[in-house]
């Protein structure tokens, strides 16, 4: 097989029309699987790992080019683009064999995405930034595009879909009339696929420096420099959740990033926040973010104090202390980043949940969070179930969440359910 460039997709990024020389192309290609491993992808799974092929008819293809896979008696599960390089060896776009993978396809799956989030009305008077193509969920493998207020942020993370990016601007432009796009392809992920990291300016010039509007509140956002896409829009709905806990309370934000969980129990009534992330950057951040929505609101009665500290070592010893807090909310990054790492992660999440526990009076509210798909809601319960049974205290669940609903969750795709945000009770 031929080896994987490294530089698909470059070609077009200035903003002409793309060269359709320079896209991938429908082969007749055929990806054999193993016995019993298409089970999976016809309930929903729009991956074929490396190990679920037992043999590829030919070697006629260049890397993220269109290719059939067929079950192990030869029948048609469906075809997507391929990456010899990738543990991910296939990512599937369709199930149908007379749907033609080009422009149009594109186009109405653009339009699909797009007609949701209206459906949704996940751009409101209060609201303008929201989660525009959420990958596999969206039937777009590694695409996420977002929108902050009036400009797109695209990443493209996977080879197949990167050599469509040229396209894809086009469509962008043409379906939703940004100001601009902004491309964040600066993440690890992309090496596995053999693509460069990258990031910068596809559609007009603009600061990237952003303040958008979430439930009423300015943020700033960080378009260049800011994680991920910038900021985390996941979060948006379970931050509006808040308001029911936080009037009056004391209030602790650890791993608090840009503050938006700050914010909200500060405009919600909290008569004290206290904010912990080890990074200053973006400490520097939610301080701006802070004495925004102090501006809006006319008030500046509620006490916010800042700490530059790791979270774990901040609640390690603030518990040995004996700080109390009304409201705990713990947001960490991944611990779990992949399958090998979840025992590491159980402990960790354990670690901060105990601490936090241990801080809060009977009746005290726990918001505690986990981004990592690999630890599932049930073993979520079961770290928390542990983490209770360790400090001799009950735990009432109030709230199971997840992410807004601009992130759908596509049954099959165990990856597009990635967040649990449990708000509960501490006896």
């Amino acid at each position: 097989m031929p080896p994987t460039s490294s530089d698909a997709g470059d070609a077009g990024r200035s903003g002409a029309g793309p060269a359709m020389a320079s896209l991938p192309r429908e082969r007749a290609t055929r990806v054999q699987l193993k016995p019993g491993r298409d089970a999976a992808l016809r309930q929903g799974r729009l991956w074929v790992y490396r190990t679920d092929v037992y043999t590829v008819s030919d070697d006629a293809y260049d890397p993220g080019d269109i290719v059939q896979v067929v079950d192990a008696r030869g029948r048609f599960v469906g075809k997507g683009y391929i990456n010899p390089r990738s543990m991910i060896f296939v990512r599937l776009l369709t199930a149908d064999p007379d749907e033609a993978i080009d422009r149009a396809f594109f186009r109405r799956r653009l339009e699909r995405a797009l007609a949701l989030r209206q459906r949704l009305q996940a751009a409101q008077p209060d609201t303008d930034s929201f989660r525009l193509v959420f990958a596999e969920a969206d039937l777009l493998p590694a695409l996420i595009v977002d929108r902050f207020a009036g400009v797109l942020v695209i990443q493209t993370l996977a080879l197949g879909i990167d050599r469509w990016q040229p396209l894809l601007v086009e469509l962008l432009d043409e379906l939703a009339a940004p100001q601009g796009i902004y491309e964040r392809n600066d993440v690890p992920v992309r090496e596995l696929e053999g693509l460069p990291q990258r990031a910068g300016f596809l559609r007009g010039r603009f600061d990237p420096r952003v303040v958008i509007r979430e439930n009423g509140l300015p943020l700033v956002v960080d378009l260049a420099r800011g994680h991920k896409t910038g900021y985390f829009l996941d979060q948006r709905d379970n931050r509006a959740a808040l308001r029911r806990y936080v009037k009056g309370a004391r209030v602790l934000d650890a791993f608090c990033h840009t503050g938006a969980f700050t914010c909200h129990a500060l405009a919600y009534g909290a008569r004290e926040v206290v904010a912990v992330d080890i990074q200053e950057e973006v400490l520097a951040v939610a301080r701006e973010n802070v004495e925004q929505v102090r501006r809006q609101l006319g008030s500046g009665e509620a006490r916010v104090t800042f700490h530059h500290a790791n979270a774990f070592d901040f609640l390690r010893a603030r518990a040995a202390e004996g700080d109390r807090y009304d409201v705990i909310i713990l947001d960490p990054p991944a611990f779990a980043k992949n399958r090998q790492a979840l025992p590491g992660a159980y402990r960790g999440y354990k670690e901060v949940n105990l601490r936090a526990m241990k801080m809060l009076p009977p009746g005290g509210i726990l918001v505690t969070c986990s981004c990592s798909y690999h630890m599932t809601r049930d073993l979520f319960e079961e770290m928390l179930r542990d983490a209770a049974r360790d400090v001799g205290r009950r735990v009432r669940i109030l709230e199971r969440r997840g992410a807004a609903p601009d992130h759908p969750v596509l049954l099959g795709a165990g990856e597009s359910d990635y967040l649990k945000c449990y708000i509960v009770e501490v006896w």
